[in-house]
């Protein structure tokens, strides 16, 4: 929004910065009002769940045992494999195994499932594919030909020889 007046002096200039200052002022307290009144909303569905858990017994024990997964699934050893376990293995055992099975039985067989996927990782695969490698390879010896040594001047005299240049113990 333009000025209607045009600033001719150092006067007008000072009046116009303290103008937009507090103008800048409003305009950051109303955003960090508005922006207060959005975390409200978000938060609403938190605090209904706490008081929730809190009224209802028996609901901290089940908060306990979801936030210990969560943070076996969110653990330091999670690479890249152990994300994608997770989001496979429910996927599958719900198209094959689960296909039939109620809710309950769903739930508690991908809860065990997820918590058990949270602890492989990419180094625990790699070394039980090592074992298993090691296992599986012959262990006989390795037999390895020997060459016959020949003193280096042998081979000094053959590779002149070859080239058509004279070696050093011929005379002239």
């Amino acid at each position: 929004m333009k000025s209607s007046q045009k600033i001719n002096n150092l006067e007008d200039l000072k009046v116009e910065i303290a103008r937009l200052s507090v103008r800048k002022k409003e305009q950051e307290l109303y955003l960090l009002d508005q922006y207060e009144l959005l975390k409200a909303k978000v938060e609403s569905p938190i605090r209904f769940f706490k008081n929730f858990t809190t009224v209802v017994p028996g609901a901290g024990i089940v908060k306990g045992v979801a936030s210990n997964i969560s943070k076996a699934m969110k653990g330091k050893d999670a690479d890249w494999l152990t994300n994608v376990l997770q989001i496979g293995t429910p996927l599958v055992l719900n198209s094959t195994l689960l296909r039939n099975a109620g809710w309950l039985k769903k739930a508690v067989v991908l809860l065990a499932s997820e918590t058990a996927v949270g602890q492989v990782n990419q180094s625990k695969i790699s070394g039980l594919i090592g074992k298993i490698t090691s296992f599986i390879r012959p262990k006989g010896k390795k037999k390895k030909k020997k060459k016959e040594l020949l003193p280096p001047h042998v081979l000094a005299d053959d590779a002149n020889a070859d080239l058509g240049l004279t070696t050093p113990s011929e005379t002239y």
